[in-house]
């Protein structure tokens, strides 16, 4: 009786968590107009033993943190080492390969992974996959942006949605695109990922960089764009950090402004400094909003109830997040693959 009981309870929070009215399910809602939950740092051993269960958690982010590594001239996939792979990613070359090879894989392998497991779900949800340059790009050695977007289209192929997807042979920026809300429905991205950009905590400190992960690939891509080659480009730079009004306009050249249309910040700085977040969700930008768990008053940030996340995504959808992230990798994925509507 306690079995079917607690059984129950899941079902029932599920439910909440995933409750949208028959309308709105009838047309599915655009991609700019939910807010999902992601996992951080997905990638780490200690949350999902294998890569491949980070990807059926149901999350609708997953972080990478990866390294240039200079002397080897390779994609390292670490938290704190640049010189050597520790993660959970196993280069499964087939689905069969998954949940049992031998891990602490570059990136490649991890890319590798995401494309085994696709080929068991090819109607899986979209996914976002959150990409910290921890030691930023490293065009020097042959580690810049174009070869991550040679890595990235030869191991996952069309499964990518492109900045090139979203001006859709219309507009001419990402920022117009946007505004016009050309995003697709959820429903037209099952089978697709998506790549964020943002720049690394070590590139961030190192005093002598200062060309970083965000405006390299916004150079990248205005000139792709001028080239007439933007199809080549397989990722979103990040603004990252929250603040009040633009966050663009302080810190970029006017020229690669338009390139940027995700926005990723602290979720309490969003909230509890009383930001005015609805910039976000009236031009259709995609904000994701970290250590949601943060938010006053703050929860679990590693196992709350399934009460807590259900509130914490209605406060956070409220204020027009996309995507808010934690480290609940403990929860199910009904948990986890939730959605609702966005503020």
């Amino acid at each position: 009786m306690r079995v079917v009981r607690r059984m129950a309870a899941v079902v029932g929070v599920a439910g909440l968590l995933a409750a949208v009215p028959a309308q709105a399910r009838a047309a599915s809602p655009k991609f700019s107009e939910t807010t999902a939950i992601g996992t951080h740092n997905a990638y780490d051993k200690a949350k999902y033993t294998y890569f491949a269960q980070a990807l059926d958690s149901g999350a609708s982010l997953l972080e990478l943190d990866v390294y240039t590594d200079s002397l080897s001239r390779r994609w390292r996939v670490s938290h704190g080492n640049p010189f050597g792979d520790d993660n959970n990613c196993e280069a499964a070359k087939t689905p069969a390969e998954l949940y049992g090879k031998s891990r602490n894989q570059d990136l490649g392998g991890c890319l590798d992974d995401i494309a085994a497991w696709h080929r068991l779900h090819p109607d899986h949800r979209p996914i976002v996959f959150k990409v910290e340059m921890k030691n930023g790009f490293n065009n020097n050695v042959g580690l810049g942006p174009d070869e991550f977007d040679t890595l990235v289209r030869q191991k996952l192929g069309d499964m990518v949605y492109r900045p090139a997807d979203l001006l859709g042979g219309t507009y001419t920026s990402a920022d117009a695109a946007a505004k016009a809300d050309a995003w697709p429905a959820r429903d037209a991205l099952r089978g697709k990922v998506l790549f964020e950009l943002i720049p690394g905590t070590v590139e961030q400190a190192n005093p002598f960089d200062h060309y970083w992960t965000d405006e390299e690939y916004g150079d990248h891509l205005r000139d792709l764009y001028a080239a007439g080659n933007l199809a080549a480009a397989q990722a979103f730079p990040a603004v990252l950090g929250a603040e009040a009004g633009d966050p663009r306009s302080g810190r970029y050249d006017a020229s690669i402004r338009p390139w940027f249309v995700f926005f990723d910040g602290d979720a309490a700085a969003y909230v509890d400094k009383g930001y005015d977040t609805s910039f976000y969700s009236g031009n259709h930008y995609i904000l994701i909003t970290t250590d949601a768990a943060g938010v006053s008053p703050a929860i679990s940030s590693t196992n709350p109830t399934d009460a807590e996340v259900a509130a914490r995504l209605s406060l956070l959808a409220a204020h027009h997040a996309s995507v808010i992230t934690s480290d609940w990798s403990a929860k199910s994925a009904a948990v986890l693959g939730s959605t609702v509507p966005r503020g």
